[in-house]
């Protein structure tokens, strides 16, 4: 090592988890005189979310809406020519997006004195970390560490990942072009905003996924209205079925799956990620990752090795900006040494595809599996004015309610901006809030909002819409 340097605690990984965890400690050991560090890989903080991930994809989600929505309108006797798509200006916006978002995140750093070094670090012991930086290698002695270090995409032995026409998340949102045909290996989140950006700007969709319905961790019900959708589309899904061979030739992407054969434009492979436990040297600091390269932790977010903490993609738990925040703000305070846990009762997923599907809480399948009884409240959005008026006759909300308790314990929607609504079930389900809780609370007419008030109805037998 060229240099060592003292820090008292120690955050690699500079993503949502990251950051969050070292400004948290920056203003709990403010004017104390003890220092905070980020060891990051990237260029800017913010993590793969901000910089190529779930940032630059809502931006573009957000002009694919935008040209669906103008496409519909016709029907209602306003009509507007095919959009004309400039990729330049479009990529343009995106980065000027993320980078609003990553200068801010430079600035607050600086206002906490957080020091920030780009590098690839990797422990050396439980004290110490390595890093390799552009000029050469840098020794770190730490007081306490919390791991943040996130994940990759998974690339599937013996496919072309070297061809740039096969892609991954981050060659999606690149948006170099539009091909004609997309194929798209994964019916997950990720595969369906990418699916929902680039059929909106002209390519033709074709998704193969394992299971037997889209975003296997939601319900199945919740998918449907999806799968419906993408029909009248002109996509094609094709589920319970499995790629057994992808080859790159000249003239595109040879896919095969099923009885099927075809040739693409370009292939995107969205079949989940990997933590990067393998990357970080975690055996020279005492530790080991699980079989899926999670690192077990407590509930203070504390691994074996008491002055170490992991949070986000890299511990168990769904791999979530937001969840890697709250891990990193309980693994933060306990790091200086106050109490804290991470105890979330409901942590909310939400594909920002058109329509957008959201959930919270226990699922109806997990609520089955184990063994709770429940009293499920639904209301279907063709009987909202609010959703009528908005040209959406599609989707629903519903509620899980503890069947002995009446407390709310899971919700989904599927529909417009229902990554927006899961909110108020989220905090329905942390407070312990009954049907009767959230039917009775007033809810402004006509929104969106309200259904979830009317499926509490529902499931309390009290409701009048219906």
């Amino acid at each position: 090592m060229n240099t060592t340097i003292d820090t008292d605690i120690l955050v690699l990984g500079g993503g949502p988890g990251g950051y969050t965890a070292a400004f948290r400690a920056a203003d709990i050991l403010a004017g104390t005189g003890k220092k905070v560090t980020i060891v990051d890989r990237g260029q800017t903080l913010g993590g793969v979310c901000l910089n190529v991930g779930c940032i630059p994809s809502k931006s573009l989600l957000t002009l694919a809406e935008t040209i669906e929505q103008a496409r519909g309108a016709a029907k209602y006797g306003l009509s507007f020519g095919e959009p004309a798509i400039d990729l330049g200006r479009v990529r343009a916006q995106r980065d000027s997006v993320v980078g609003t978002l990553t200068k801010g995140l430079e600035f607050l750093a600086k206002r906490r004195k957080v020091e920030v070094i780009r590098g690839e670090g990797a422990f050396s012991s439980s004290s110490t970390l390595e890093v390799k930086t552009a000029e050469g290698r840098l020794g770190l002695r730490f007081g306490q560490c919390i791991i943040a270090a996130g994940s990759r995409p998974v690339e599937i032995p013996g496919f072309p990942h070297g061809d740039s026409r096969v892609w991954n998340s981050t060659d999606a949102l690149r948006l170099d072009s539009i091909p004609k045909r997309l194929f798209i290996l994964g019916g997950g989140i990720i595969g369906l905003e990418m699916a929902t950006v680039y059929s909106a700007f002209g390519s033709e969709i074709t998704i193969v996924e394992m299971m037997d319905h889209l975003v296997p961790p939601a319900d199945a019900d919740l998918a449907e209205v999806l799968q419906r959708k993408y029909k009248r589309s002109g996509w094609r899904v094709f589920l319970n079925a499995k790629v057994t061979a992808m080859r790159a030739e000249e003239g595109g992407i040879r896919v095969s799956w099923g009885e099927a054969e075809e040739l693409f434009d370009a292939a995107l492979i969205s079949v989940g990620r990997r933590t990067n436990a393998d990357l970080i040297g975690l055996e020279k600091a005492g530790l080991e990752a699980d079989g899926r390269g999670r690192i077990p932790v407590d509930e203070c977010m504390r691994t074996k090795v008491p002055n170490i903490f992991a949070i986000g993609d890299i511990v168990s738990g769904p791999q979530l900006a937001h969840k890697a925040a709250h891990e990193g703000r309980v693994a933060a305070e306990v790091a200086c040494g106050r109490a804290s846990a991470f105890v979330a009762l409901a942590i909310p997923s939400v594909a920002y595809t058109s329509p957008e599907l959201a959930w919270t809480g226990l699922t109806e399948k997990e609520a089955k599996e184990k063994g709770i009884e429940y009293i499920l409240g639904s209301f279907p959005w063709k009987a909202s004015g609010r959703s009528l008026s908005m040209g959406n006759i599609e989707g629903f909300t519903k509620a899980l309610f503890d069947a002995r308790t009446k407390r709310i314990i899971g919700a989904a929607i599927v529909g417009p901006h229902a990554g927006e609504l899961i909110a108020e079930a989220t905090l329905a389900i942390e407070m312990g809030a009954d049907m009767e809780d959230i039917g009775r609370s007033i809810h402004p007419h006509p929104t969106l909002s309200e259904t979830l008030g009317l499926a509490a109805e529902a499931a309390n037998g009290t409701i009048t819409d219906l």
